[in-house]
């Protein structure tokens, strides 16, 4: 009997080498904990969008699986760039139904960070039929304006406190809190926050944590309640009050005033001064001014026809959805052409809000924040014979954008006309529990 050597293959003819594993692919061992995580979610996002083009392709076979890790690796980075082509068709498709449902080119992409119209079509989640109801209102657009959209938002959640019932072992200033955050969610997927929406929520958490413990849940529910009707009734309904005798006093006999949009302050103010026996000139709000007992002369022009008109007016009020530190005014686009011709042909321009609606923050454009308006608000508003996308026209309707301090002459709040380089010391003169 021959004694194998050590040049003489094993007697089987089997390998006992391991395989290597190709250079580049660490194992996981090696991972960190972050990279293992990141590693599985590519994986769970393939095998989803693998699942869902086999479904859309009629049950297509399965892909082979091939022996051996490193092909399953390829198969997994192949997965992973479906997913991600899957996404960014997802993206395009939401850009498609805010633009009409017309294909657009690439150029849009990079307008994705704005705030698409989402419609709500299920609810996810514990959430309270006002809530319900408040977020297809806002999906559809049948509440706009920062000062409507707050009150609706307050009136729903007490709504929400009054059906809401402390769990056992559980209190209700730490509990109510947890309970109405998928609300605040559910009305965020409908549409994007506005700062008005957050300060007043902010407000109303801060409310509920200083709730007394020992307090029956009963009172302390209709407590919070009377804090909500307050903050409306101080920050909103005599703010406005306010503002309206403070603008008013700016209006004189025989002025012509210029105003842009709608703003349900302006409104206050043109029909205020009205009241009291001023003569002047309003320019839009047509149906709201023109209406009524004691209509005030109007003339309704487009914004094209601003440079002709610009001349004529004496003053310009406009309204706002927002004010940052920085004094930059955040409103309906075209509200900064109108400031800007203004403050070109030397006519002041008072900026009418009310504090809450002020930020801390800072926005120097209008192209890091905005939200796009969807084609059936446009439709509406717009001639019968509208322009349609194509392959080389684009549609794309902005909601806001942002005016420079610069433009601004003053602004007119409850706490009186400041200019808009003092908005950042009216936040810490309030103190800022109460924004």
């Amino acid at each position: 009997m021959s004694v194998p050597t050590l040049t003489d293959p094993p007697a089987n003819g089997s390998t006992s080498a391991p395989p290597t594993k190709p250079q580049g692919q660490p194992t996981q061992k090696s991972m960190t904990k972050a990279e293992r995580r990141e590693l599985q979610e590519k994986q769970r996002a393939a095998k989803a969008a693998l699942k869902a083009q086999q479904q859309q392709g009629g049950g297509q076979p399965k892909l082979p699986k091939s022996p051996g890790a490193p092909q399953k690796k390829a198969q997994a980075g192949e997965t992973s760039k479906q997913a991600a082509s899957a996404g960014r068709e997802a993206v395009a498709a939401a850009i498609d139904e805010a633009t009409g449902g017309k294909a657009v080119s690439r150029s849009l992409r990079i307008f994705t960070h704005f705030g698409l119209p989402k419609p709500v079509s299920h609810v996810k989640g514990d959430i309270h039929p006002a809530i319900v109801r408040l977020g297809l209102l806002f999906s559809e657009f049948k509440i706009c304006g920062a000062n409507a959209r707050c009150i609706a938002t307050l009136t729903a959640f007490k709504s929400v406190i009054q059906d809401y019932t402390t769990p056992p072992n559980h209190t209700l200033s730490r509990h109510l809190m947890t309970h109405l955050s998928p609300q605040i969610t559910h009305l965020v997927a409908a549409r994007p926050m506005s700062v008005t929406m957050g300060n007043a929520i902010r407000q109303l958490k801060l409310e509920i944590s200083d709730s007394d413990i020992d307090m029956v849940e009963q009172d302390a529910k209709n407590a919070l309640c009377n804090k909500i009707d307050n903050y409306i009734r101080d920050r909103i309904l005599i703010a406005d009050e306010v503002i309206l005798k403070l603008a008013g006093n700016k209006i004189k006999d025989g002025d012509v005033i210029l105003t842009f949009a709608r703003s349900s302050v302006v409104e206050k103010i043109l029909l205020g001064a009205q009241e009291e026996g001023k003569k002047f000139s309003g320019r839009f709000l047509l149906n709201k001014l023109t209406g009524g007992s004691n209509p005030i002369s109007c003339t309704y022009a487009l914004l094209p026809a601003l440079p002709s008109l610009i001349t004529e007016a004496t003053t310009v009020l406009l309204g706002a959805h927002a004010l940052f530190s920085n004094g930059a005014v955040y409103s309906r686009a075209g509200t900064a052409l109108v400031a800007m011709m203004a403050k070109g042909h030397g006519v002041p321009v008072l900026v009418c809000s009310e504090t809450y609606k002020f930020s801390e923050g800072v926005m120097v454009d209008g192209f890091a924040k905005n939200e796009l308006a969807p084609v059936k608000i446009t439709k509406a508003t717009s001639h019968p014979v509208d322009v349609t996308p194509s392959q080389n026209l684009e549609i794309l309707n902005p909601l806001y954008d942002l005016t420079p301090a610069t433009f601004i002459t003053a602004v007119v709040t409850e706490v009186g006309l400041i200019p808009p380089s003092s908005i950042s010391s009216i936040p810490l003169a309030l103190g800022k529990t109460i924004l």
